[in-house]
């Protein structure tokens, strides 16, 4: 096998690399962009839910009382 055949071959393996890190990586954008959603989504609601109280949490009574 000759240099160019074997820098060929290089290519070609690191176009592949580069190609199926292209993959993972837009697969990650999405699930962060899904998570951050969810995150913004649960912290509306809890924004909500304290919105919502009556009195402070360290004044209220616990549940069992």
């Amino acid at each position: 096998m000759d240099r160019t055949e074997q820098l060929e071959e290089r290519m070609a393996h690191l176009i592949r690399a580069v190609e199926d890190l292209s993959d993972v990586v837009a697969r990650q954008a999405t699930e962060i962009d899904r998570l951050t959603r969810l995150v913004t989504m649960l912290a509306q609601r809890e924004a909500e839910r304290d919105d919502t109280s009556d009195a402070p949490a360290a004044s209220q009574r616990p549940p069992h009382w």
